[in-house]
């Protein structure tokens, strides 16, 4: 027959257990919710009529349009590609397999800075791959017949585009990867058994399952690949309406010392960035509907 009296180790479990959810609505108050409401304070120091006007300039739309345009190309490129890389690297094996799986990670390690200096003394004209578009060369003279005087991939969106590409490339690789060395090589072998051959296995048994991990892989990729900065300040040029990306923009702002006009775009940038991430999390719940 039970007392009714709580044991002193259960009361030691909810002591714990309130403890862990303390430390951690705490920690998340502190670096999330805190930095969060000091944005909000800080825009809201102008009037509303001055923050909008910020907010829908046209150097300011067209910062997002190309932010958000370059943003879905990189994450939609990274999802094929990373796909494909993920699977060589977990049915593959060659030489240097482990090396070129550690090189996966790297743009994870090298500094946003190093990595702009990078691909700038790669693709700027007279670069190692920026020479051959250099005029006078055969692609420069083929670029030239139509109209095109000076290729530089460095200032212009394909810069912007490859900064991107570069710093989510690892994101859909190191997600998709545990999901195909959990794959259980039998589902692949009943569908061969069924009749069906590789390429409607992969697209009507493996691809379902892996889906879901392509899906979160993208939407890392997407959330990266907007707050990039360091690579896209120095390969892009900055140039109005033409290269300038949001983040790029925001430190702008800053440097001018308009600090509520920076917030103001930081804002619809952060809000943006959240109704996409949300899309995506939904498609993400609905395919998991079909993961058995």
């Amino acid at each position: 027959m039970s007392s009714g009296v709580r044991s002193p180790t259960g009361k030691k479990s909810n002591l714990s257990q309130n403890l862990i959810r303390g430390l951690v609505f705490t920690y998340l108050s502190f670096f999330i919710l805190l930095p969060l409401a000091g944005l909000v304070w800080k825009a809201s120091q102008r009037s509303l009529p001055d923050l909008w006007q910020v907010m829908v300039s046209e150097t300011a739309l067209d910062a997002y349009k190309l932010t958000f345009t370059t943003t879905l190309i990189a994450a939609t490129v990274n999802s094929f590609f990373g796909l494909i890389l993920a699977w060589i690297l977990v049915r593959y094996e060659f030489p240097c397999r482990r090396l070129a799986d550690g090189l996966v990670d790297m743009p994870f390690a090298i500094p946003g800075v190093v990595a702009g200096i990078t691909l700038v003394s790669l693709y700027a004209p007279g670069g190692a791959i920026g020479q051959f578009f250099d005029p006078g060369t055969t692609l420069g003279n083929f670029f030239q017949r139509f109209g095109i005087e000076e290729v530089n991939l460095t200032s212009s969106v394909v810069g912007v585009l490859m900064a991107q590409i570069f710093s989510t490339l690892p994101f859909v690789v190191r997600t998709v990867q545990p999901a195909l060395v959990e794959l259980e090589p039998e589902v692949e072998e009943s569908a061969y058994t069924l009749g069906a051959n590789p390429w409607q296995t992969f697209r009507r048994v493996i691809f379902p399952l892996l889906l879901p991990a392509i899906l979160t892989g993208f939407t890392l990729a997407l959330a990266r690949a907007i707050g990039e900065f360091g690579i896209i300040l120095i390969i892009s040029g900055n140039i109005p309406h033409e290269t300038l990306v949001s983040t790029v923009y925001v430190f702008q702002r800053l440097e001018e010392f308009d600090y509520s006009g920076a917030t103001a775009v930081a804002i619809v940038l952060l809000l943006l960035s959240l109704s996409l991430l949300t899309a995506v999390n939904l498609l993400q719940r609905w395919s998991r509907r079909y993961d058995f």
